[in-house]
């Protein structure tokens, strides 16, 4: 696909990027071999492997169930500052 200086102006407008008049030169042959080889990857075959040995697993969920909880006071000891089971914070507000 060829790009002509028309359009690598365009999409310079669009994208409100400065090119100088050197740079403006070289894109339309750089674009178009972008847009070749863009091209050619649409003419690969897709080909997409499975990623689950059951297929029927896919859309299987596990059970929601609680399991065991650590115990506050880890945490509430890590704290710099607590107040009883709270953790004590600065104020954000004046």
């Amino acid at each position: 696909m060829s790009i002509s200086l028309d359009e690598v102006n365009r999409i310079a407008k669009l994208a409100r990027i400065n090119f100088s008049d050197e740079e403006k030169q070289k894109f339309p042959s750089e674009l178009s071999a972008i847009l070749d080889y863009v091209g050619q990857l649409k003419k690969l075959e897709d080909q997409t492997l499975p990623t689950v040995e059951d297929p029927d697993a896919v859309n299987r969920m596990r059970t929601d169930v609680a399991e065991g909880q650590a115990d506050p006071e880890i945490f509430l000891n890590q704290a710099p500052n607590r107040q009883g089971k709270f953790i004590k914070v600065k104020s954000v507000l004046e």
